[in-house]
């Protein structure tokens, strides 16, 4: 009898242990990701990131640091174009870096609590995490959720799809959709390592602005002639191209481009200048925005950002921010001059 009472002990407890190591539902893995970010002391993370939305694509490497609880260094890195710019958090506040023209910035700001982030991890969790209508589904080794975005011009992207690992919630990949569901982000993670050891000075203003410039050689003066202008592909409705109009200047040619119609913009560009290795950060009252292909200084009325050494400045009393992100971000169609 004693032999019949364990043997269906053992049996309810492998039942137990089968249910247990069922799939779990959403529900588990939401409370599994918040206490990942209240265990997670740092990380680091590399991965691919390509911008669709002009004639070809942008493929950026993409290498970020994060220590809580507000540190960050973000390397973007454009091996075809030369483009290199680093973002850094620390006490002193919010840096914008492009070593080829010794340009760095300095922002008031709360970056990156002020918006989503497609390669920061916490900032995909919080996502996840805070969209209550969230999709998700299970496959043998990931976790893929479909949220609602939280950028800037999150008319224009409003979906995105992340991919998590099963056996560690590490982030593979990030789908960043428009209302067509086309991606015109994607960003592919390779490598990532959770609480990293980093050094005492890994954060460090100077250290990282000096290695940055060994790293990327500034530009050379005389660079960049021959510029091709660069139109946008995207306007807000209501609005159309009125006049293009050239000036001459110390530094080659600045083209003027103003639109109108139900709202009004100004685009300038030029050829950027290479400031003095010693320059000192320009202080921004806005915020970095990532326009995909670079990160811009966004203020009330103005976005500007540095593109294959060429210098945009896009004004406006009318546009929104998300406008302007909108605008900026889809200045990519060109017509050599």
């Amino acid at each position: 009898m004693g032999k019949k009472v364990l043997l269906a002990f053992a049996g309810i407890i492998f039942l137990f242990a089968l249910a247990g190591c069922g799939p779990k539902s959403q529900e588990e893995v939401l409370k599994a990701l918040d206490e990942k970010l209240e265990e997670m002391t740092s990380y680091q993370a590399e991965a691919k990131m390509t911008f669709r939305t002009g004639a070809k694509p942008q493929v950026y490497h993409v290498e970020v640091w994060h220590k809580q609880p507000a540190y960050y260094r973000v390397s973007l890195k454009n091996a075809d174009k030369g483009q290199s710019q680093m973002i850094l958090r620390n006490d002193e506040g919010v840096f914008v870096f492009t070593p080829a023209l010794n340009k760095s910035f300095k922002f008031v700001s709360d970056w990156p609590k002020n918006s989503s982030q497609a390669y920061l991890y916490e900032s995909l969790v919080k996502d996840i995490l805070s969209d209550s209508k969230a999709k998700f589904k299970a496959t043998k080794d990931y976790y893929v959720f479909e949220t609602k975005t939280n950028y800037p011009n999150s008319q224009v992207v409003p979906t995105q799809e992340i991919t998590l690992r099963k056996k560690d919630l590490a982030p593979v990949s990030v789908k960043v959709m428009d209302t067509d569901r086309k991606a015109l982000l994607t960003v592919e993670f390779s490598n990532v390592e959770f609480n990293k050891t980093f050094d005492d000075d890994a954060f460090d203003t100077s250290k990282n602005m000096t290695g940055a410039r060994l790293e990327v050689p500034t530009m050379a003066e005389g660079s960049g002639q021959g510029m091709a202008v660069m139109y946008p592909s995207r306007l807000p409705q209501g609005v159309q191209a009125l006049e293009e109009k050239e000036i001459k200047n110390e530094n080659g040619t600045r083209v003027i481009m103003t639109f109108g119609g139900q709202k009004s913009f100004t685009l300038v560009q030029e050829k950027a200048e290479v400031l003095p290795a010693t320059s000192t950060p320009v202080l921004i009252n806005g915020d970095p925005v990532d326009l995909g292909f670079t990160v811009g200084a966004l203020t009330d009325r103005t976005l500007t950002w540095s593109y294959n050494g060429v210098e945009f400045t896009l004004a406006s009393d009318d546009l929104t921010p998300e406008e302007m992100i909108m605008v900026a971000s889809s200045v990519q169609e060109k017509a050599a001059k």
